[in-house]
């Protein structure tokens, strides 16, 4: 079961990570948090990796029918984004909100992970859309 939702961009990693944030904005979504992986690797095992970020995406709306229907839900709710360098491009990647319904199959969760599946959708698509420096 894939359970990712994923752009390649031809842009540099900040590049990339500034779009992404504006993306996530322009569709309801707030930045609560941001795990640089790289500089936290290397400050804590001194190992050296790609330029790798998770972003703590939340769109309040969506959260709140989510945990509403189910509190546990919070486990699995599609908020992590990760921006991460892969060989010549940066790759963008959401979890899939239908996991949401797949591992705890209570369909009253399916209306939110459908307007969640599109608004992080319309997020990754206009990083690749025409115009733009992907």
């Amino acid at each position: 079961m894939r359970y990712d939702r994923t752009v390649l961009l031809d842009t540099d990693f900040s590049t990339a990570v500034a779009r992404t944030r504006d993306a996530l904005a322009e569709q309801g979504f707030g930045i609560l948090t941001e795990i640089d992986v790289t500089a936290t690797l290397k400050a804590k095992l001194d190992h050296d990796m790609e330029n790798y970020v998770i972003l703590g995406a939340c769109n309040p709306s969506l959260a709140h029918r989510a945990l509403d229907t189910d509190r546990s839900i919070g486990l699995l709710l599609p908020c992590n984004v990760v921006v991460r360098r892969d060989g010549g491009h940066t790759t963008v990647q959401v979890l899939d909100p239908n996991t949401m319904i797949a591992l705890t199959e209570l369909d009253a969760l399916r209306p939110v992970a459908e307007e969640a599946t599109r608004r992080l959708d319309a997020a990754l698509t206009s990083l690749t859309a025409p115009g733009t420096s992907n």
